[in-house]
């Protein structure tokens, strides 16, 4: 049953893939808010299809920590799934991704009409002068900035190592930086078929301030915070490898 549930999720978010990446090119002619709002649709929809076909919801601790205005987002990633939840949960959201995921069929020519950060990783020190160059240009026009600090996905109960391109940014700009832990990789795991019902908690810190602050130290208590939250939500799904249990707290339903 968990993988007939499972391939019905894949199969409905597949469908809506095609179907969003077709109107995201459609519209490229349009306003760039009319092909926001189409992958906007794209995250809300596969977020509810998730709870439908495999039970699995999200529910979001510290919404009200979100600041006012444009800051940068560094978040913990586990699985797909805060990729879809943190699009709808900021007013204008800008990804900073590896250029390679803009070449998958679909997928990847959506998120390209979308403006992304697409970074070159062998080319690291261009990469970096990229990062802050179009960051701060986009944190102008009051998009959010959104960077996954370790990278890639890690799994459950493990810590990758950080980088701190998400401060650096911040700290040139002058904004803040909002942490977010998750424990979506207890339900859906890293490169997993298959999805594990249950609710996957997201968290979000209170704004890290950049003024009269090197990356560095932002960098290390954005780290810091994250990891420590994770302490604390992790352990209570499935695919945790250990026996911990975290402590409940209350928070708000994600979608439905």
């Amino acid at each position: 049953m968990l993988w007939l549930r499972s391939a019905l999720y894949m199969a409905g978010w597949a469908l809506n893939t095609v179907l969003c990446a077709i109107g995201c090119m459609l519209a490229l002619p349009l306003p760039y808010s009319v092909r926001y709002r189409v992958i906007s649709y794209w995250c809300w929809f596969a977020i509810w299809w998730l709870e439908v076909t495999c039970g699995l919801k999200g529910r979001v601790i510290g919404q009200e920590n979100l600041p006012a205005n444009a800051a940068v987002v560094m978040s913990k990633h586990q699985s797909a799934f805060e990729t879809m939840a943190l699009q709808t949960l900021l007013p204008l959201t800008v990804w900073v991704v590896k250029r390679e995921l803009l070449w998958i069929p679909f997928f990847g020519w959506g998120m390209w009409s979308l403006r992304p950060i697409a970074l070159d990783r062998s080319h690291p020190h261009e990469a970096s002068r990229q990062l802050v160059r179009q960051g701060k240009e986009r944190l102008a026009k009051g998009a959010w900035i959104v960077v996954f600090p370790e990278g890639t996905r890690v799994q459950a109960g493990q810590r990758g190592h950080y980088k701190y391109g998400g401060a650096r940014v911040a700290c040139k700009a002058g904004v803040p930086v909002v942490p977010v832990a998750v424990n979506a990789g207890e339900f859906w795991p890293r490169n997993s078929f298959l999805k594990y019902p249950g609710e996957i908690t997201i968290s979000i810190g209170p704004p890290i301030s950049t003024i009269g602050k090197h990356s560095d130290q932002v960098g290390r208590e954005v780290e810091t915070w994250i990891e420590t939250e994770m302490e604390r939500i992790s352990g209570v799904g499935p695919c945790w490898p250990t026996t911990r249990k975290s402590t409940d707290t209350h928070g708000n339903a994600l979608a439905g």
